[in-house]
């Protein structure tokens, strides 16, 4: 299994960066993780901020690999503990496809992006920034798999 990290949004600030480097290279044996960065629909004064999302959701959907299980970060989606997500890791892996985890725009995902989706992970009910998310998803599901590997990372 593979997985790819799609996010809306580029030129994440060098310390989130360096993060997710950092986790995506401790998950490398256990879970290739690639970052792909999406341009960002133009907002501003007198732009159509439907038409930036619905761009982005495009973008989003055309960079997914093929035939991916598909889980958006999302707000309204599901929290799941650590253990949670290390079973839930468990799970996909045994489906036998690669895993596209997708990080919406300032307004969120697209409709054709969460229609896509299996499934619907929440971070919690904080606001957090979208390169931010970036690296706690990073960094989760390292534990995840060190949780599943039996290895000393997770210290409940």
């Amino acid at each position: 299994m593979k997985a790819k990290l799609i996010a809306v949004g580029d030129r994440a600030p060098r310390w989130v960066a360096e993060g997710f480097e950092e986790y995506r290279k401790r998950l490398s044996h256990w879970l290739p993780l690639e970052l792909v960065e999406i341009e960002p629909g133009v907002r501003g004064k007198n732009r159509d901020v439907a038409r930036a999302t619905a761009e982005e959701g495009a973008r989003v959907i055309s960079a997914l690999p093929k035939s991916p299980l598909v889980v958006t970060l999302d707000g309204r989606g599901r929290p799941w503990s650590s253990e949670e997500l290390a079973q839930r890791l468990e799970r996909w892996r045994g489906q036998g496809l690669d895993l596209a985890l997708l990080i919406g725009g300032p307004e969120g995902h697209a409709d054709e992006v969460l229609a896509r989706a299996d499934e619907s992970w929440s971070l919690g009910p904080l606001t957090l920034p979208h390169m931010l998310v970036r690296l706690v998803a990073a960094e989760q599901l390292y534990r995840a798999a060190a949780l599943l590997a039996n290895h000393p990372y997770h210290r409940a």
